[in-house]
């Protein structure tokens, strides 16, 4: 943190010294930085300035981006907006919001192991720490289905459904049905809840207790559900809910 505000302060004397610097666009400004300096020094709003470019009329790039922060409420706030909510704050139209939300997901998919071959479930904090950054700031409910061989190894995963705020419907025969096809020996369910609240819901314990049940049935069984909420999460077996 230290070495970031000496950096700050190094390009601040500069600015001062450089009329031509001063009189930059401010546009330019936040790219200057980041050259002369790294990306790490910049604030969220300069960094964003850089991906939308240009202003608008009566707004400069960076009172745009300030605009976009405050109306989102910070910056992973503004992860979770789709495209249209972020094409109405004033400065941002439909191509820079797509161009955003486009950023967020490449994200999301960077937090993530992308080798899927060498990822194992032997405890929830690793189902976590492979769809956390998926879905915590997620403000849609969505239900994921992980496929598992006998050593615990994820074999691929599917979005099962995609709901509301606060539920979203799951047929347990799609799930076993997508378990088969892929050949899974165990499945992981993980859903996200956008209210920020992890503890399972009676709909979610009575759902996962069916899917349970059917996978017995066809020789396989359900390894855990993880439910994630923002940068909490809960595990059945750890409560025990499952066995």
């Amino acid at each position: 943190m230290a070495e970031i505000n000496l950096k700050q302060a190094e390009y601040t004397a500069e600015i001062v010294k450089k009329s031509g610097v001063r009189n930059m666009l401010p546009e330019e400004q936040p790219r200057e930085k980041l050259m002369k300096y790294g990306p790490d020094v910049l604030t969220d709003s300069e960094l964003l300035a850089i991906l939308l470019r240009s202003g608008t009329q009566g707004m400069n790039v960076m009172e745009v981006s300030r605009t976009l922060l405050e109306r989102s409420g910070g910056i992973h706030k503004l992860a979770r907006h789709d495209w249209e909510e972020i094409s109405g704050i004033r400065g941002i139209g439909k191509v820079k919001a797509i161009t955003l939300v486009a950023v967020f997901e490449l994200a999301r998919r960077l937090s993530q192991d992308s080798e899927a071959e060498k990822i194992f479930f032997y405890y929830p904090e690793q189902v976590y720490s492979y769809f956390g950054p998926m879905l915590r700031d997620q403000q849609k409910e969505i239900f994921i289905v992980g496929y598992l061989n006998s050593a615990k190894q994820l074999t691929g995963y599917d979005r099962i459904s995609v709901g509301g705020a606060n539920a979203t419907i799951v047929d347990p025969n799609e799930v076993l049905r997508k378990a088969i096809i892929n050949r899974a020996h165990n499945i992981m369910l993980v859903h996200n809840h956008p209210s920020g609240n992890p503890r399972p819901s009676q709909a979610d314990t009575k759902l996962t207790k069916r899917i349970q049940s059917g996978a017995r049935m066809v020789g396989m069984d359900v390894a855990d559900h993880v439910v994630i909420a923002g940068y909490e999460w809960t595990s059945f077996k750890k409560l025990s809910i499952i066995e």
